[in-house]
This record gives structure tokens, C-alpha cells and sequence, in this order.
């Protein structure tokens, strides 16, 4: 759904991207709030109204994320798909360079070799684009620190959705007024397809997200993170082929030198993944095998073995 969701922002003219990303808001907050009446999950809002902190961190949150919308509904709307395509490339890349800048992780040395490459792909691109790709910059740095603002809320998907869209509804709603009384709005203006369209943003927004939520408790987080690229990997393919943007030969340069960096990215994590759990299995099996040796020194059951010894009986007078 987010792969092919570049199909849909063009439905929407004669709405400006500030429009748009406005209904996105509203209608997002309607649809998010009716899913949580179904689910009855309402407590966290207590817990949330009572920390500054996560208030704080949810505001950021909100904040960037509407410049990632707009931004990228703008993109799309604008012929700039492939570009907006290579926000969400980088986007790996730039979160692991806040971790270390913000949160001060270490690297293992296939990040370092990726993160390099990544920053001499940007190079790269901005000779192929004459500037900075600022799309794709400002997508990636958006969407990363919504990502690290989460991390640190620490709240569901559904439920972080429903505050964000709560703190951009009333914002977004007056901008909404404001067009209207200005005779500029075109919700209901251009018949009743165009305004179910609009509408629709709410569903397009939170359905992906919610089977998202749903397959994150189902699907390991090595295979998780695999399936995020897809996006980027249709929006890119829609770019080209359905889009017809053009491909010069150093943007295809940039976009190798991205693309071998998230290869070097998935390497290393799958490399990591199969460790972790080889290490596990090995603490497993000595752990049994520690268990297996206790038995027949001690003549016990492996349970008994550790079982306290019983109470000597005082004979009776």
C-alpha cells in the first residue's frame, strides 16, 4: 500500500498539496478514532495527558511527520516520484547516523562502510540534480527523527497515530475553514467523487499503518525490516515506468551507490541475526549440558538435584 500510494495523491487535483495534506489530517484523525471505539483502547490517553514528556516528544512527532506528508504528497503531485523514492532509500542510512550523533551507538564496521556510502551517493546526486536532492533530504531527516521521537514515546502504532493527528486536527481543520470562507477550497466544489477522494485520505494514511502494527508482533524483525525496502522499491519503479521521469546516467550512479549501501545494511543484519541466535542455541546447549552432568554425579533426578534436603526429624520423648 505505501509502495503504490504515489498513484493516488494525482486523484486529488485541482487540490493543492496544502489542502490535501490538511483533509490528510482530519480525515486521518475521524478514521483513527473510530478504530479505536471498536478496540476500546482509551487508557493511554490518561497516561499521556499526565507526562509533559510524552506530550513534548508527541508534538515533535506530529510536527515532522506533517512536513513528510506534505512534502511528499507535493513530490508526487510535482513529477518528482523518483526523488521522493530516494528519501525512503536513505532514510536507513540516515537513522543510523542519528543513533550515533544523537544517542552515541557504536557502529560495527559494515554500518560505517554503508553510512560512507551513502553520504558519497548524496554527492553524487546533487552533481546529477545540479543541487542537493532536498526532496529526498528532507524526507529522510523527517521521517528518521518521527522514527526516533517514537522510539522514545513508546506507544502503539493505533495509539500514537490517534495523538498525532489530534494535535495537527485543529490546525488543520481552521486552514480548511480558512480556504473555504476564501473561496478556495475544492472539497465540494468539484462534484462528489472528488470529495470521497479527499475523505479517503484518512484510510489511505492509517490502513497501511494499522497492518503494519498488526504484522510487527507476527513477522520477525529481520524479515520486517527486509519488507519496509519494497516501498521505496515500487515507488521508484512507478516513477520510471508509469511516471516517465528521467534517468540520466548519474542518477543512476547515485541510486547504485544507495543501493549498495542498503546491501551492505542487510548483510550485516541478517549476518548479526544469524550470530545472535547461534550464540543463543550455544548457551542453550550447555546449559543442558550442565543440567546432564549435575544428574549423574549426584545420583538425583536433574529437579532433586537442586531440591533442598529435608528437615532431619527430633525424635519424640
Amino acid at each position: 500500500m505505501w509502495g503504490l500510494v504515489p498513484l493516488f495523491w494525482p486523484l486529488l487535483k485541482p487540490s493543492g498539496a496544502a489542502e490535501i495534506l490538511a483533509h490528510r489530517m482530519v480525515w486521518s484523525l475521524a478514521v483513527v478514532a473510530v478504530a479505536l471505539l471498536v478496540v476500546r483502547r482509551w487508557g493511554w490517553v490518561r497516561e499521556l495527558i499526565r507526562s509533559p514528556r510524552k506530550l513534548g516528544l508527541i508534538t515533535v512527532a506530529a510536527a515532522v511527520i506533517t512536513v513528510n506528508w506534505g512534502v511528499y504528497i507535493w513530490a508526487v503531485n510535482s513529477g518528482h516520484v523518483v526523488e521522493a523514492s530516494l528519501g525512503y532509500f536513505i532514510n536507513p542510512l540516515v537513522t543510523i547516523a542519528m543513533g550515533v550523533l544523537l544517542l552515541k551507538e557504536r557502529l560495527r564496521p559494515a554500518q560505517w562502510v554503508a553510512v560512507g556510502t551513502g553520504f558519497a551517493a548524496v554527492l553524487v546526486l546533487a552533481i546529477g540534480y545540479g543541487q542537493p536532492p532536498w526532496i529526498s533530504l528532507t524526507l529522510a531527516f523527517s521521517f528518521a527523527t518521527y522514527g526516533l521521537a517514537k522510539k522514545k514515546v513508546n506507544i502503539g502504532g493505533l495509539e500514537s497515530l490517534a495523538a498525532e493527528t489530534a494535535i495537527q486536527f485543529l490546525p488543520a481543520l481552521g486552514f480548511l475553514l480558512w480556504l473555504g470562507a476564501d473561496g478556495a477550497a475544492t472539497f465540494g466544489a468539484h462534484g462528489v467523487g472528488h470529495a470521497a477522494l479527499l475523505a479517503a485520505t484518512g484510510v489511505v494514511t492509517a490502513a497501511p499503518l494499522v497492518c503494519f502494527g498488526a504484522a510487527a508482533i507476527r513477522v520477525p524483525l529481520s524479515t520486517l525490516g527486509l519488507l519496509q525496502y519494497l516501498a521505496p522499491v515500487f515507488q521508484f519503479l512507478l516513477g520510471i515506468l508509469y511516471f516517465h521521469e528521467a534517468m540520466p546516467a548519474e542518477r543512476w550512479a547515485g541510486f547504485g551507490l544507495v543501493w549498495l549501501a542498503l546491501s551492505c545494511l542487510t548483510w550485516d543484519a541478517l549476518r548479526t541475526a544469524r550470530r545472535t541466535r547461534a550464540e543463543a542455541a550455544r548457551l542453550s546447549r550447555e546449559a543442558a549440558l550442565r543440567v546432564a552432568v549435575v544428574a549423574p554425579a549426584t545420583g538425583v533426578a536433574p529437579a532433586a538435584a537442586s531440591a533442598p534436603a529435608p528437615a532431619p526429624v527430633k525424635p519424640t520423648s
